[in-house]
């Protein structure tokens, strides 16, 4: 966390936590959701503005957590902004290595380790790691597939409320 953020927290400790203006989709890009795109429908019917700044993308990623409820949320100075997840807290981008299996690093630059992998009634491709549950990107299905075909990955078939049920991630935080 940032240490201006947490001088912030330390000068304002109680401001109210704000819920359904952030959200993070399945290809690691993040969405403000201000109230009229609220009300026209929930996240992922109805994204929101795409986030393109990237100081703003990257102080968002530096400040991303998770509290014991497995709500995820970015700690904005004194206030937690919580996340809403098309899929997974994490987007996993894979890193093709010859002879070996690929290399993990999140949407927000962060190193993994393989723990398991996973395959959900929609075909899509979750890893369990260090950090936690994230969904492969699709743009790394190649480098997953020869993961597989080696034998590295050996993904197990469930569903995907099963998923989030068995590593605890809440989709769509509420106060």
């Amino acid at each position: 966390m940032d240490d201006i953020v947490k001088q912030a927290l330390k000068k304002w400790p109680n401001v109210p936590h704000c819920y359904g203006w952030l959200a993070l989709d399945a290809r690691g890009d993040w969405y403000m959701r201000d109230d009229r795109v609220q009300a026209a429908g929930p996240f992922p019917k109805v994204k929101g503005s795409r986030i393109l700044h990237e100081k703003l993308r990257e102080f968002i990623e530096r400040n991303y957590l998770v509290d014991d409820a497995g709500c995820w949320f970015f700690q904005n100075g004194p206030q937690r902004v919580y996340v809403e997840l098309e899929a997974a807290p994490w987007v996993w981008r894979l890193e093709a290595v010859a002879g070996a299996a690929p290399r993990i690093t999140s949407h927000t630059g962060l190193a993994a380790q393989f723990e398991s992998a996973w395959l959900d009634e929609r075909d899509r491709l979750f890893l369990a790691t260090d950090l936690g549950l994230g969904i492969v990107h699709t743009l790394d299905m190649e480098a997953a597939a020869g993961a597989v075909e080696s034998a590295a990955w050996s993904p197990a078939a469930t569903t995907f409320d099963a998923l989030v049920t068995r590593f605890g991630c809440r989709l769509a935080p509420a106060p």
